[in-house]
């Protein structure tokens, strides 16, 4: 460690910006969720039973097969030990927690419009956790702010997260096109993101952790990680989600099968119930009945229509959901946007982050934020249009 070890603890400070958490002792984010998806289910099972085969086609498998390739992947960069030596490196540099702060989430934006929303948090939250590990930082808060950070960035390009890619593909626009259409949203999201940081995260001195032992970096584990994840992408590119996921997990349960104990099966059960519940919700006669009578064709009724659906069944479906009924693209594109912030279920990112950060109390950090964040954002938004 560098003599940044010696720097004086401003624990207090930052305490108060958010709750200090040591990541190695906190459970992986609770289930609380997983129990209200399964009664959720039950219910649906109850007064509008169907085929056993029929709710396995209500799930995006391809959504869910690529979260557990990822999932494995990150767990075998995890476990070769190249976060803590980076996150080692990282404290070494930064100076105060404010500039480490503005760094992971404008990293998160970045990535995110680059290389998509989950991908960019599956990189980055581990990190930010093995961080916490090495010192006192508000891991709930820096958490959150990369996940505000990975909705907004994301929403800038075609390619950035899925809502994007369908509304772009039904656009016909070009590639420039959509981005210079999202980007007053995107620049709105962005000034408050980092408004954000500016207030909500103290310029004071990281305060290190004592010195522990780093586990020694592993390359092979870490470069099989790499290998993976190329072929990986590339398996999902060209559609082959099965064989991209027997080489995945074969190759980790042949050399490394500790890894595969790391992933999160919660997390993967989570988001298969989120496509079941939500999908019949959408489904239902009573939600099919107020489309076609509701007044948000276009205008700020379709951009505030399509931030409301999202709350409550998460912006990719509520994206499709209202491609019919609302024929103002740029306000859809622009709600659904906006609409993954608020609640958690408003953008599958945000369970990611809070399950990839193993939060005790992430739900109720999330939405202490992320729902002031939504009013503000929503509200400028809309100004920004009818201006």
């Amino acid at each position: 460690m560098t003599d940044s070890s010696v720097r004086p603890a401003a624990s207090s400070t930052a305490g108060s910006a958010s709750t200090t958490a040591s990541p190695e002792d906190a459970p992986a984010g609770g289930n609380g969720l997983l129990w209200v998806l399964l009664a959720v289910a039950g219910l649906f099972v109850v007064l509008r039973p169907r085929a056993p085969m029929d709710y396995l086609h209500l799930v995006d498998w391809q959504t869910v097969g690529a979260l557990a390739g990822l999932l494995a992947i990150t767990q075998g960069v995890e476990k070769s030990g190249m976060l803590q030596a980076t996150a080692q490196r990282l404290l070494g540099r930064m100076t105060d927690l404010r500039s480490l702060a503005l760094l992971l989430t404008a990293g998160a934006a970045v990535l995110s419009a680059l290389v998509t929303n989950d991908v960019s948090l599956f990189l980055l939250v581990p990190l930010t956790r093995v961080l916490a590990t090495q010192a006192d930082l508000p891991l709930a808060r820096l958490v959150v702010l990369q996940a505000l950070a990975v909705n907004a960035g994301s929403a800038l390009t075609p390619i950035g997260n899925p809502q994007n890619l369908y509304l772009w593909h039904r656009s016909g626009d070009s590639f420039l096109g959509f981005m210079g259409m999202m980007a007053p949203t995107v620049a709105i999201m962005l000034f408050w993101l980092f408004v954000a940081v500016w207030v909500l995260v103290p310029r004071t001195a990281i305060a290190l952790r004592p010195a522990g032992e780093v586990p020694a970096v592993q390359p092979r584990m870490l470069a099989l990680a790499g290998v993976l994840f190329v072929a990986f992408v590339v398996a999902l590119e060209r559609h082959w989600l099965l064989a991209g996921l027997g080489l995945v997990f074969g190759a980790f349960l042949v050399f490394y099968p500790r890894v595969l104990k790391g992933v999160d099966w919660a997390l993967l059960a989570i988001i298969a119930l989120m496509f079941v519940d939500l999908r019949q919700l959408a489904e239902l006669p009573a939600v099919a009945d107020l489309l076609k009578h509701a007044p948000i064709a276009e205008g700020w009724r379709a951009y505030l229509a399509a931030i409301v659906a999202s709350q409550f069944i998460s912006n990719v479906p509520a994206a499709i959901l209202l491609d019919g009924p609302v024929r103002d693209l740029p306000a859809l594109a622009a709600g659904v946007s906006v609409g993954g912030f608020g609640c958690v279920l408003g953008s599958l990112a945000n369970l990611i982050a809070l399950r990839l950060a193993r939060l005790p109390n992430g739900l109720r950090e999330f939405h202490k934020l992320s729902i002031p964040f939504l009013l503000v954002c929503a509200v400028s938004a809309v100004l920004l249009r009818l201006g």
